[in-house]
């Protein structure tokens, strides 16, 4: 049995691509690039919002990417919420998993800021041990860091732990942190992507990630 489950958050507990691509679009028409449409954002995402706007206007110089991150910010701060939804199932999977003792968090590329007012906003009765985002003194997965950082605020040992998320990005995480890695298909990046990272467990449907926390591991 796993006892602290850390999700990523775009794609894997809330269907965010329509406020995000909505943002990046506002802050490329502010600096006069050319927009994109919403769905193809699913593969610009996952690796922090400077990272979105380097691939959404490649062209644009380092000076460039800071002024469409401020604008980007002007937008989403006001904005994160208006389209953004819980994956359904999400929800009650993780109050079935706090009522059941499972300690859950967050480990996110999206910057802290939104990510503690997005999942503060959806998931509002849920006690999360932490919901880490992206600050300036801690890299963005794939680097581990953030898996650390969630294991210093509960400290749990690795073979209790499970990492679950949508992208390649995420299953590298969890190998770099050497715990358990569940790929979830209702995200941002096709099946094969999540198998070709070599995911522990893919799954399709929210309760299959609660039977997997409560299986007993083999010795």
């Amino acid at each position: 049995m796993k006892s602290l489950l850390i999700f990523d958050l775009d794609g894997t507990l809330l269907n965010t691509i329509s406020d995000l691509g909505m943002a990046c679009n506002y802050a490329l028409e502010k600096m006069g690039y050319q927009s994109h449409p919403v769905s193809a954002y699913n593969f610009m995402v996952g690796n922090g919002v400077r990272k979105l706007l380097e691939r959404a206007e490649p062209d644009a110089t380092p000076d460039q990417i800071d002024k469409l991150l401020e604008y980007f910010r002007e937008y989403y701060d006001e904005h994160c919420t208006d389209t953004t939804v819980p994956y359904p199932g999400m929800p009650e999977l993780l109050d079935e998993l706090t009522s059941r003792g499972v300690k859950v968090a967050v480990a996110t590329n999206k910057y802290q800021a939104a990510a503690t007012k997005i999942i503060t906003h959806y998931f509002p009765d849920i006690k999360f041990e932490a919901v880490l985002g992206q600050v300036d003194d801690r890299p963005t997965k794939p680097d581990p860091s953030i898996v650390f950082a969630v294991l210093n605020a509960s400290p749990t040992p690795k073979r209790e732990v499970m990492f679950i998320g949508d992208s390649a990005v995420d299953i590298e995480t969890a190998r770099r942190a050497c715990v358990d890695s569940i790929g979830v298909t209702w995200g941002f990046r096709p099946v094969s992507e999540l198998r070709k990272a070599y995911a522990d467990h893919v799954v399709s449907n929210p309760s299959e990630i609660l039977k997997l926390a409560l299986s007993v591991s083999k010795p």
